[in-house]
């Protein structure tokens, strides 16, 4: 396995996202760190690419537009030669192969520099090989006996292909029904419009979708396009937006006036609480002085994980002393560490 720069990733809770699986199998261990990637991800491009010398330049612009990583599919013949270039010339990127279908092409992909190898199926040959030789693998699966298979080799993340044809969410919801710790990654007919339907299921660590790199697009060297894609995808999958306004007040009289005002003003209802009370969703009244020079306002996000790992790689800082819950578990808040025009700033799970 090449080494690799290490990448900012913030997973709080992650042992209670693998929590079927006992701390000894999977501390440290080289595959929870790549499932670890994918879940904060969120999204892994699946890409065929049928000239080297794309290679590159596509594995820049995935990483512009916010996802360094990337599934190179053994379809073609540049697939190995694909990822020695990205694997030299973009480090960063976590590169995996997939459409794996022999022992010979997991050979070949990882000493070309993959990161971890993805099948369509379920190939006792190729996942024995993958786990004697501790290259994390993720093997397809579309029914309880490929699930069952893949918990014989001590797998318990699968990608369940191909998933919109099969059923979609629905149906693997039910499969996994007496498989609890089973975590799915979900490829095939994933795009823009269902991406978040299937992310928001917490057995789902991460989907894979060409959408945002399709072959004709990768062929004409249309990597701004790609890039545009790419960031669209992430945008869609944090999906921001402005939940409340924070106000500071001088005390718990001034703050039940101020929230009374506007539910008045806005026929918003009003929900009184310990430190603060509500106007709708549109404000927080603080009784007193909140966080914030000037007060504050939240931003909501589907995954702050997903959202932290991502904004570190613009430069963005976190105060974890602000985080909630502070004791583990996925995040429900956490402030940024610098305010934005005085104001501060927290991501807030919807």
């Amino acid at each position: 396995m090449r080494q690799k720069a290490n990448l900012p990733f913030y997973s709080r809770g992650w042992i209670e996202y693998f929590a079927a699986v006992p701390p000894e199998k999977w501390e440290g261990n080289t595959m929870s760190d790549i499932y670890q990637k994918f879940h904060e991800l969120g999204c892994i491009p699946v890409v065929a690419i049928n000239d080297a010398k794309d290679a590159v330049p596509l594995a820049k612009a995935l990483t512009a537009g916010g996802l360094p990583i990337a599934e190179i599919t053994f379809r073609t013949d540049a697939a190995e030669e694909s990822i020695k270039r990205i694997a030299k010339e973009v480090p960063d990127v976590l590169l995996g192969a997939g459409t794996v279908l022999t022992i010979e092409q997991a050979e070949r992909a990882v000493a070309a520099g993959a990161d971890y190898i993805i099948s369509p199926g379920i190939d006792p040959k190729v996942v024995g090989w993958c786990v004697d030789n501790n290259v994390p693998v993720t093997p397809g699966v579309a029914c309880p006996s490929d699930i069952a298979m893949a918990l014989d080799f001590g797998i318990n993340v699968v990608k369940f292909f191909p998933a919109e044809n099969l059923g979609g969410l629905s149906t693997m919801k039910a499969i996994s029904g007496p498989y609890g710790m089973v975590k799915f990654i979900p490829t095939g007919g994933i795009n823009s419009g269902n991406i978040n339907t299937y992310l928001s299921w917490n057995k789902v660590v991460a989907c894979g979708g060409s959408w945002m790199v399709k072959s004709d697009m990768i062929a004409n060297q249309q990597f701004d396009e790609i890039e545009a894609l790419t960031r669209e995808a992430v945008l869609t999958m944090l999906d921001f937006g402005l939940a409340h306004i924070g106000i500071d007040t001088a005390d718990d009289a001034e703050s039940l006036s101020v929230t009374e005002t506007l539910g008045g003003l806005f026929s918003l209802p009003v929900k009184k609480g310990n430190s603060s009370n509500f106007a709708g969703t549109i404000a927080e009244v603080m009784k007193g002085k909140g966080p914030g020079t000037k007060g504050h306002f939240a931003i909501h996000t589907n995954s702050i994980e997903r959202a932290v790992a991502y904004m570190s790689r613009q430069g963005v800082e976190f105060d974890w002393d602000s985080a909630n819950p502070k004791d583990g578990g996925p995040l429900k808040a956490l402030y940024l560490k610098e305010e934005v025009a005085g104001f501060g700033v927290h991501l807030l799970r919807r």
